[in-house]
């Protein structure tokens, strides 16, 4: 088969020969062949349609770990994950929407309300936990894996915001900032223990009664970071109108912390229904 310098097949790929030196080191195209002597790299014409593929997947916004993952799979199941990619950018794009609009409005002196603040109480629970320092790519992965841990195993259910899934973020997610972040999952007090030696990669603790400021985000998997902030201005102007002080909101005692609940509104189905989910500062 006629092969091509990587400067042709760059022209006729329309990727810059950074971009083919960089996808050969993650093992996403690589050369057809590495001349031993002079190290130049050779590329065939079959090559043409992956490469081109990858720089579609890029120009949508695919972060490359990602294009990884579809590129092993067959073209129709990259097509449902493509859709279900492009869905939660889409998703996204109107959180930023808002973010945009709320922060033009606070910069030119008017107040946006985006989402309705209610408070709750919540009553002392024992919580099976697992905290990590994560970034905003490794996020959501972290929250499967914590789910997968608790579901090994028979967990027994306990009812209503009380009993359910919640995030604490101890620190900012995002690319730049790694948290931490900590799962935890509400357990009977009488069978913590006896759950705890289950589940020995968990750390148990108790969280003390308190109150929380929350706000209803609806069904979703997962939290962007425009809705983060959009939840997060909310809660402050709902406070600053309670005559609430920042150091009320503060984390205090020190095992409270922003968070975000996941509450089951129907019994586990195929496909599976994303959670109803709400965005909480617990309060003094």
């Amino acid at each position: 088969m006629e092969e091509m310098s990587i400067g042709e097949f760059a022209r006729r790929s329309r990727l810059s020969p950074k971009a083919l030196r960089l996808y050969d080191g993650l093992g996403l195209l690589s050369p057809a062949r590495v001349d031993e002597f002079s190290g130049y790299r050779y590329y065939e014409d079959a090559q043409l349609e992956p490469a081109r593929l990858i720089a579609t997947l890029r120009h949508i916004g695919v972060p490359l770990t990602t294009v990884q993952e579809l590129l092993a799979l067959d073209r129709a199941e990259m097509a449902e994950q493509v859709t279900a990619f492009w869905r939660e950018a889409e998703t996204r794009h109107a959180g930023q929407r808002e973010l945009v609009t709320a922060l033009v409005d606070r910069l030119a002196g008017r107040n946006t309300v985006v989402y309705e603040v209610m408070s709750r109480e919540m009553p002392q629970r024992s919580l099976l936990c697992l905290k990590r320092n994560i970034d905003e790519s490794g996020a959501w992965a972290f929250g499967k894996e914590f789910i997968a841990i608790i579901r090994d195993q028979r967990m027994p259910r306990t009812g209503g915001r009380e009993g359910a899934f919640f995030c604490i973020y101890w620190g900012q997610v995002s690319a730049d900032s790694d948290g931490p972040v900590e799962w935890c999952k509400p357990v009977p007090d009488a069978q913590a223990e006896e759950l705890a030696a289950q589940f020995p990669e968990l750390t148990l603790r108790v969280e003390p009664a308190h109150r929380e400021a929350y706000v209803d985000l609806g069904p979703g998997d997962q939290i962007d970071p425009a809705q983060f902030e959009l939840a997060a201005g909310a809660l402050r102007s709902w406070a600053d109108a309670q005559g609430i002080d920042d150091k009320q909101l503060s984390l205090t005692p020190d095992d409270l912390g922003v968070r975000i609940t996941y509450l089951a509104s129907q019994p586990p189905s195929d496909p599976p229904v994303a959670p109803d989910c709400d965005f909480a500062v617990p309060f003094a």
